[in-house]
């Protein structure tokens, strides 16, 4: 065999074995994490005197076969009937709209507080959807269930006492709920998967959460604390979260047009520009590390926070500096 074959051959083949290393050295890092976090499970808190109001939000795209099961399981939560709200978002073009509207009148008709948000251009997808549904809710806390979900019943009742805990509860933004599976012993594929997504809920989601590390929201079975999204307003997330790598934008108020609309709304242009001055600040002060894409034909903003060593201080000072920078850039108006 030549030199230059056996090159060709090695050279992916160690590429290859490097990575599976570096996951393998990462998989195990948080094993040890997760060992030596294992007993530090956070107590129940006592149940509220009085239980907030709650909207549960179900984006759907397309869901017709597992749609009327979600509405269904989302009606039984043993939650105050008068302190929940039901937003069905629904995107769909087939079927689905129908077996919703169905559900809908079903539910409206024995006393649900039950809406059938329906949209036809999906503009920003499910998070457009969730954030179109956000603006009509009344509840204070908001949660997310996707259509291939079954809540139990007791759900809110063990989730929503963590952001009413007299001792820390205030500091609590969202509350991630682990994901079990109705059909995990079906198949041997069934299984493989089940075990697969455990490795996620069970062992990495638990060693950053009681490292004190950052981990993300999986954009199903949680609740978010309503203040904690709009304290956000003046930035917009523009992609999915996908890897722990957040793309976002800094748009004052949440509204851009595209230089010929009204008013004191903010002309993109300009809002690209501040963008960039926001990630030359931040870069600066060496103490994180932003980079930038172009999504929709605008500047996003990205950092990487899924590293083991990213703790939740890490995150908070970075905010602060997003903040800080912010504040010192001032943007045209269309």
């Amino acid at each position: 065999m030549s030199s230059a074959l056996q090159s060709t051959i090695l050279i992916p083949y160690y590429v290859v074995l490097g990575i599976l290393a570096l996951y393998g050295i990462h998989r195990s890092w948080l094993l040890v994490l997760w060992w030596k976090n294992r007993s530090a499970s956070p107590a129940p808190p006592p149940e509220p005197e009085e239980w907030p109001v709650v909207t549960v939000q179900l984006p759907l795209y397309n869901e017709m076969y597992v749609a009327a099961r979600l509405i269904d399981a989302v009606a039984r939560l043993d939650y105050p009937k008068e302190r929940l709200e039901i937003q069905v978002l629904d995107d769909s073009t087939d079927e689905t709209r129908d077996v919703v509207a169905g559900k809908v009148a079903e539910y409206r008709a024995r006393g649900f507080d039950i809406h059938h948000l329906h949209r036809s251009d999906r503009a920003g997808f499910k998070a457009g959807a969730l954030a179109a549904g956000a603006e009509r809710a009344r509840g204070r806390f908001l949660a997310v269930f996707d259509a291939d979900f079954v809540p139990p019943p007791h759900f809110l009742r063990r989730v929503i006492p963590y952001f009413l805990d007299p001792h820390g509860g205030d500091g609590i933004g969202m509350v991630q709920a682990r994901c079990d599976h109705l059909n995990r012993d079906y198949s041997l594929l069934t299984r493989i998967q089940a075990v697969l997504l455990d490795g996620h809920f069970l062992i990495e989601h638990t060693a950053r959460h009681r490292s004190g590390r950052f981990f993300n929201f999986n954009g199903t079975a949680g609740v978010w604390r309503r203040e904690g999204i709009e304290g956000a307003r003046d930035w917009t997330l523009m992609a999915p979260v996908e890897l722990a790598a957040v793309a976002f934008r800094y748009a004052p108020g949440g509204t851009e047009t595209d230089g010929e609309g009204a008013p004191e709304r903010v002309d993109p242009a300009a809002t690209d520009a501040a963008n960039r001055a926001i990630l030359d600040r931040v870069n600066a002060t060496g103490e994180a590390f932003l980079t930038h894409t172009s999504l929709d034909g605008r500047v996003a903003l990205r950092i990487s926070i899924g590293n083991l060593k990213t703790t939740r201080e890490d995150v908070e000072r970075v905010w602060e500096l997003l903040q800080e920078a912010a504040e010192e850039v001032v943007i045209g108006r269309a």
